[in-house]
């Protein structure tokens, strides 16, 4: 007889506590192989396939797209045949799934969890999971007694549609859900509370802290990536006490050596890369900024390697991808590596591994047609460097008034790492070697 086993979302590394659904990759009814991808999620380093490790007939599916998922909650429920071969029990907490490891124990995390259950008093999925009924092979275990009466729970798009619909007084067995096979959206309890308004005048709405926004106000979930961003961005402001300084830098010289480099045969050199060069070895001379504070306050951590996070737009927005061990590289394949890693967050395919472990970053903003930041430390590094746009401007070059190609340089920097005076001496050297590039063979 087929057993009906639950799916749950693993741990997908670095302590993750949960995960968006993206995409779903099967149907409920479809037979699927033991390890096959079910569903795309998106987690706060990337975008990952999801394998089930049981084959069988899915049976149901948890969350939607857009929904986000804790660590621990149901995915999906596959009946398993015997003959199959289903994981044992203890197969299940001793097999890892292909490329996570194995997960860790809770650690408290807040985010909801889709598909728990509505009250103590009866289990039955907040939010329903989208199901079928399976073939006539399969055969489901009886259910409990408790389940057998329990009270119909009317599908809701997310428990926050139901904790309004709720806190208005609103019947939701009452409403006809506009979402598909009659799923209740927002907009359908949004509508109800506006109806008993006085006036029939839209009502403000509740959001999640608590407050209410205005009527016609729209409240943008923050989740996924972006929310990942907004957590490590006020981590990084509440912690950190930085500092920034600047210079304004002639760099005729380093794009006359750009232009020189790619007339020769061979990979072409960008911009980045040869400002990444000169980082590492920059980093080389201060060892201070290549650092990060120790998770309790008391040390600082000084790394020997230097691993270059850079800030790259992907198509779900900012992420800083990070080149392992760049001062072991040359030039060129600095370039090479940058160019993979950008097209990679381009695409949506860079692994939670290139995404984690960076120790300083080089932040071009230029690209996007500015001259100058104050940017928010990349938690827990201790440094950052900006560049501007390079563009032509009147300057006073060997006491004579001219145009050259001039970028601003902006350094942030952790005040608990060093003081002012190393990282004016870093910014110093950055921009004398942007200036006149033939210093770095002094380095190398």
């Amino acid at each position: 007889m087929p057993v009906v086993r639950e799916f749950t979302l693993p741990d997908l590394g670095e302590g993750l506590t949960g995960a968006e659904v993206v995409r779903w990759m099967v149907e409920v009814g479809e037979v699927i192989a033991v390890d096959q991808p079910v569903v795309e999620v998106e987690t706060a380093k990337a975008v990952v396939e999801v394998p089930c490790p049981y084959g069988g007939v899915v049976t149901a599916r948890y969350g939607e797209p857009g929904e986000e998922v804790a660590v621990g909650a149901p995915l999906v429920t596959v009946a398993v045949s015997p003959a199959v071969g289903a994981p044992s029990p203890s197969a299940e907490v001793e097999r890892p799934l292909v490329g996570y490891g194995v997960a860790e124990p809770d650690k408290g995390g807040r985010r909801r969890r889709v598909g728990a259950p509505a009250t103590a008093a009866a289990p039955v999925p907040a939010a329903a999971p989208t199901a079928v009924a399976a073939p006539v092979a399969v055969v489901a275990p009886a259910a409990p007694p408790a389940v057998a009466v329990a009270p119909v729970v009317v599908p809701v798009i997310s428990p926050l549609v139901r904790r309004s619909a709720r806190e208005h007084g609103i019947d939701l067995a009452a409403l006809t859900g506009s979402g598909p096979d009659g799923l209740i959206m927002r907009a359908d309890v949004e509508r109800a509370i506006a109806a008993l308004a006085p006036g029939g005048a839209p009502a403000a709405v509740p959001v999640s802290n608590g407050a209410t926004a205005p009527a016609g106000a729209e409240v943008v979930p923050l989740r996924g990536l972006r929310r990942t961003v907004a957590e490590k961005l006020t981590r990084s402001h509440r912690e950190i006490p930085a500092a920034t300084c600047w210079v304004d830098v002639d760099a005729t010289e380093l794009m006359a050596l750009r232009r020189q480099l790619n007339a020769t045969p061979g990979s072409k050199v960008s911009v980045l890369a040869l400002l990444a060069r000169i980082c590492t070895v920059a980093l080389a001379r201060f060892p201070e900024l290549n650092s990060s504070v120790t998770e309790d306050g008391s040390g600082i951590l000084r790394h020997s390697a230097v691993h270059l996070g850079f800030a790259a737009q992907g198509e779900r927005g900012l992420v800083v991808p990070v080149v392992r061990d760049a001062q072991r590289l040359s030039t060129e394949q600095l370039g090479a590596e940058l160019a993979r890693l950008t097209e990679s967050a381009r695409t949506g395919a860079l692994t939670p591994a290139e995404l984690t472990g960076g120790t300083f970053t080089l932040n071009n903003y230029g690209v996007f047609g500015v001259d100058g930041s104050t940017p928010i430390l990349n938690h827990p590094e201790a440094a950052m460097l900006g560049v501007g746009r390079i563009v032509a401007k009147p300057w006073v070059h060997q006491g004579e008034l001219a145009v050259r190609e001039v970028t601003q340089l902006s350094f942030t920097f952790d005040h608990r790492v060093c003081d002012g005076g190393t990282a004016g001496g870093f910014l110093r050297f950055v921009a004398d070697c942007v200036e006149q590039p033939g210093m770095l063979l002094r380095q190398l």
